[in-house]
């Protein structure tokens, strides 16, 4: 009897072990994001959907320290295919098109309509989108409110049962990365026809996405609309 306990033990502790073998730490799940981040700016990415269709042609990215951003009036030069870095969240940003109206002043609150591609970085894949027709109708809809230059914001499930990011994550939690563009972007709706809205590149580690980028330690490419929400 005591052999077979023994035995067992052994056995026990065998698997006890290779499972913490094979488990990544979280600082080796920091170093990958890392490393995928670093490859995804070097590469020359084309985003493709489902079927094969070029989607978003990120291109080889050009990084910028917030000290040059703030240079050039808090702007990312499209032609050198231009990324600010913000150090202390490890976000890299690019505006495409600032927007139309002004932006959200401080003690003010707004709905906003955000479309976006969702591309996740370490699997080299669309993870989630509402650009298609499926939420063309229904999507993702942020309360947001600037307490003082700090940015809050929730999604709203109460208009229209809520967008693509709650349906696929269960949160109304809005993740850190979106809101950063909001110190820069104007928070309006096209006026003309040759007026777009505010328009996004982002590059988001886990510390800045959602729930699962974070628990499961993964970084996502994101492009993204804000366009103020009629009353």
């Amino acid at each position: 009897m005591r052999k077979v306990l023994y035995t067992l033990m052994v056995l026990l502790f065998g698997f006890s072990y290779q499972s913490c073998k094979d488990e990544e730490t979280y600082a080796e799940q920091r170093e990958k994001e890392r490393d995928a981040i670093n490859s995804f700016i070097g590469r020359d990415v084309t985003i493709y959907s489902s079927d094969g269709e070029p989607l978003i042609h990120v291109g080889k990215i050009n990084t910028i320290s917030e000290s040059t951003f703030y240079a050039q009036d808090s702007t990312t030069n499209l032609e050198r295919n231009e990324y600010v870095v913000f150090e202390n969240k490890g976000v890299y940003m690019q505006i495409v098109r600032k927007g139309p109206g002004e932006k959200l002043k401080s003690g003010e609150r707004k709905r906003i309509i955000c479309r976006y591609t969702e591309f996740n970085i370490l699997r080299d894949s669309i993870q989630t989108s509402n650009n298609s027709t499926y939420w063309q109708t229904n999507p993702d809809i942020m309360d947001v409110t600037n307490n003082y230059g700090t940015f809050t914001a929730s999604f709203n499930t109460k208009i229209n049962g809520g967008g693509a990011m709650y349906n696929y994550y269960g949160s109304t939690v809005v993740p850190a990365g979106w809101l950063i563009p909001l110190t820069y972007i104007n928070v309006g709706r096209q006026l003309t026809a040759d007026e777009g809205i505010a328009k996004v590149r982002l590059i988001v580690p886990h510390s800045q996405g959602h729930s699962d980028a974070s628990s499961n330690v993964y970084p996502c490419f994101y492009e993204i609309t804000y366009q103020e929400m009629r009353d």
